[in-house]
């Protein structure tokens, strides 16, 4: 293994240090440089320590550090993920402590390192060869490498997260916390072969873009005070609807009905819009921007239901995003990794204003900024979560695919037609909504089909 492979790989082995670190940024007040370069020695220590072991330990524990490490891993994470959950919703100002005692920081250390062991074992069968030496120094060299790598890439994490989690403390718990939960899940599926398919665990990740869109709209609470304006209203309304229309029609059922499944295409498409029309009288939810509610009598308050109705929202856009990343993994030729990512880019931006619609009325309701934006976060974490599930049941059964795609975009387009649009219509007939919603279902409609080159 040379200089440029141990590099890679030290990269991609930071990745978990470096989200856990920012979740460690997040939930913490006040960050000096010296908890900084002390967040870094710890998963930087630990990974370097974990390859070494894992060397010395070589094949002869390969399966048993196979079969423990990755259940090690997803309870101490979802331990330190639940915890940060509890203290978002528990909406209690805490003292602030430093955050890193030693508990805490080896259970998060320790929790980031599993994959280090693996990656030391594979060491006897790959050496290191970079240094004119002796073996055990080249591995010990490597081990150093990925020991330095992760010590920067986590110095930086928990900064970036300390500056986002100072000012958005409670919902910047509960985003942490999800992400932590995700990581966990992420590592427990690729122990069990679920995601073998991938050939490693970036989409996965991937599927986190939309519910970054998701912390950003609600993040709008802080910037437009109590109530959004009317015209910035239209605006983003607008913009999400001809997002959603364009991945509906350009996206999920253009592939299908190109390759003249016309039939699978309308069924799925009509399966879709009743599945959504099913959700939309089954759950108890508020539009706000109608001032409507649908749904059974329910004694949810008004935050509850706003959250719901954008859960709603959510649903068909985690299958669009999970049936988009499938039919990519499982060679769909007019799904590429572009497209799916296009899709995945433009859900994340329509995310926004959705995020926004929950956070902003919750507030002008007289909830505090923290509160409000907990909740927007909240409502997008159905998302990520749903788009790991249909990628491993379309992964189980490949020719459903395109029945995903179709259901996918019945849904969104259902929702379009029956929230959106009415929101975007006032007493003064302003055009700012159509136009918005013809720009960007426009500009959807380019990206999706350069994508495909």
């Amino acid at each position: 293994m040379g200089i440029i492979e141990l590099i890679l790989l030290a990269v991609g082995l930071s990745m978990d240090a470096f989200a856990v670190s920012i979740c460690k940024g997040l939930e913490t007040r006040k960050i000096s440089l010296k908890e900084s370069l002390l967040c870094g020695v710890w998963f930087g220590g630990f990974q370097g320590l974990m390859s070494l072991i894992g060397y010395l330990l070589g094949s002869n524990f390969e399966k048993i550090i196979n079969k423990i490490a990755p259940w090690l891993a997803f309870i101490l994470l979802a331990i330190i993920g639940t915890n940060m959950l509890r203290e978002a919703f528990s909406g209690e100002e805490e003292e602030t402590k430093p955050g890193f005692d030693i508990k805490t920081m080896f259970m998060m250390a320790v929790a980031t390192s599993i994959d280090a062991l693996a990656v030391g074992i594979t060491f006897v069968a790959v050496p290191v060869k970079i240094l004119d030496t002796a073996v055990l120094i080249n591995t010990i060299f490597g081990c150093a490498l990925i020991c330095l790598v992760t010590f920067v890439f986590s110095a930086i994490g928990v900064r970036i997260g300390n500056v986002f989690g100072a000012r958005y403390k409670s919902g910047a718990d509960a985003a942490g916390g999800f992400v932590l939960l995700f990581i966990g899940l992420k590592i427990l599926l690729e122990h069990f072969g679920v995601t073998e398919f991938m050939n490693d665990g970036d989409v996965l990740f991937g599927l986190l873009i939309p519910f970054i869109g998701t912390i950003l709209g609600a993040a709008f609470v802080f910037v437009i005070g109590n109530e959004m304006k009317d015209g910035i209203k239209l605006l983003l309304s607008g913009m999400a609807g001809g997002i959603m229309v364009a991945c509906s029609m350009w996206a999920l059922l253009y592939p299908v009905v190109s390759k003249g499944r016309i039939m699978i295409a309308a069924a799925g498409f009509l399966v879709g819009v009743g599945f959504q029309y099913l959700l939309d009288k089954a759950i108890p939810h508020t539009h706000v921007f109608v001032e409507a509610e649908e749904g059974p009598t329910s004694k949810l308050g008004f935050s509850g239901k706003v959250v719901l109705a954008e859960i709603i929202h959510h649903v068909p856009e985690g299958v669009a995003v999970g049936a988009v990343y499938a039919g990519f993994l499982n060679n769909s030729g007019d799904v590429t990794l572009t497209v799916a990512l296009a899709l995945t880019i433009g859900i994340a931006l329509q995310n926004i204003p959705e995020a926004a619609f929950v956070s902003s009325p919750i507030r002008k309701r007289g909830e505090e900024k923290g509160k409000s934006f907990l909740l927007g976060v909240i409502s997008g974490v159905v998302e990520p979560i749903l788009g790991i599930a249909i990628i491993i049941v379309v992964n189980a059964f490949p020719t459903i695919l395109q029945h995903v795609m179709a259901f996918a975009g019945g849904a969104m387009t259902f929702l379009v037609i029956e929230d959106t649009i009415p929101g975007m219509i006032t007493k003064r007939h302003s055009d700012k909504g159509t136009l918005s919603f013809m720009i960007f279902f426009t500009i959807m409609m380019v990206i999706t089909f350069v994508s495909r080159g």
